[in-house]
């Protein structure tokens, strides 16, 4: 039987592992950390990363897990609706859960439980692997080595395997940067069904439910990279910045605590022309990260984690790469494509832009985006 090092345990290399065993083969995950403390806050998951659990065999412990949303808005920085999703309707007619909402932390809880004991190495920071015709062999930054016949790199945007075989592979910034945090503490007119996205001049407010009256909120600002003046910003800062965005933000940052503050810029990955090299396959955020603008990327690990489960069991892996690397690069080229544009446009300052561009979304008929996200969710997990 042949085995698998699975580099990362993130949401992408856990999903991947719990797939992998399912499928009957050896796969063992090395993360760098000392314990798995998931960051991010909250989570988003469309209706394709339901498929893809559900084809691994682990939807209904996910579902359980969160909480599916009834609507969807976006809305400008007055309140004023630009777009509505009736999720629930969406939910029915495609036949899968449109809009699921998760804690990170949660989520990483229930894939730790599915995952076979002793297959989690923690404290294993990658320092270099070796790969010839017969094995791979990887050297951690505490001096041990393993040795296996394939490795699968899950190890994130910053992906030391990535850097490895494509130094020139780096990711770039998107133009804006962005806050989060997850508060129990709302105002008691809050919409528990309600999820929604703000867009002023600039910058943009994020409000997402979760389980066990729990929300999940961003806030994005055009800025420049790494700007640490913003790095420094308080709830104080962000209520100047959001002060004119209609209720419930300003009280949502008013009842959020600095220490609850989580701050970092919005990076992507150039679209790549190869995952696979030989024995090592590039996979999730070490393959395709990409701005969060329309809530794929971890949908998107999640995807890779089925069809390379999927496929390794009519194929061996080496060709099974091979056809992961053919069947994914389109999908996964065009999802971030589409979710840069997508952050450009919703990040435009000009405002007589924006009062175009608003007004032409309000035309979009429900049926046509029913028509967008039927084709997003037509995932096929088979090469």
């Amino acid at each position: 039987m042949s085995t698998f090092i699975i580099i990362g345990g993130g949401i992408g290399g856990l999903t991947t592992a719990i797939a992998l065993q399912r499928a009957g083969l050896n796969a063992v995950v090395y993360e760098s950390a000392n314990e798995i403390r998931p960051l991010g806050a909250g989570l988003g998951l469309a209706g394709n990363a339901i498929k893809a659990f559900a084809s691994i065999g682990i939807d209904k412990e996910i579902i359980g897990a969160g909480k599916e949303m009834r609507r969807m808005y976006g809305k400008d920085h007055r309140g004023k609706v630009i777009s509505f999703t009736n999720s629930e309707l969406i939910s029915s007619q495609l036949g899968v859960i449109h809009n699921f909402t998760i804690h990170r932390a949660d989520l990483h809880e229930v894939l730790l439980s599915l995952l076979q004991p002793g297959t989690l190495m923690l404290g294993k920071t990658l320092q270099s692997f070796m790969q010839d015709e017969k094995e791979v062999k990887a050297k951690f930054q505490d001096g041990s080595e393993v040795s296996a016949d394939y490795l699968l790199a899950c190890d994130g945007i910053h992906s030391a395997v990535r850097k490895q075989l494509v130094p020139g592979s780096l990711p770039r910034y998107a133009g804006y940067t962005c806050w989060r945090a997850v508060i129990d503490d709302l105002p008691s007119d809050f919409d528990w069904d309600e999820m929604s996205e703000t867009w002023g001049p600039g910058k943009r407010f994020g409000i997402v439910p979760l389980t066990r009256n729990r929300v999940y909120w961003f806030a994005t600002l055009n800025a420049g990279a790494q700007d640490q003046r913003l790095k420094a910003f308080t709830t104080k800062d962000l209520l100047s910045e959001f002060g004119d965005f209609h209720h419930p933000i300003q009280e949502i940052l008013k009842r959020t605590r600095d220490e609850q503050l989580i701050w970092g810029d919005i990076i992507d990955l150039q679209p790549m022309n190869r995952f696979a090299f030989d024995r090592v396959l590039l996979m999730g955020d070490a393959a395709h990260a990409t701005t969060p603008n329309m809530g794929q990327g971890a949908c998107m690990a999640i995807e890779d984690a089925a069809t390379l489960a999927k496929t390794l069991l009519k194929y061996e892996p080496l060709e099974a790469f091979s056809r992961f690397e053919r069947h994914r690069l389109p999908r996964t080229t065009w999802i971030v494509d589409q979710s840069w544009k997508f952050g450009k446009l919703a990040q435009w300052e000009n405002r007589m832009g924006i009062a175009v561009r608003n007004s032409l979304l309000r035309l979009i008929p429900p049926s046509v985006v029913t028509r967008q996200l039927k084709s997003l969710y037509n995932v096929k997990f088979d090469c």
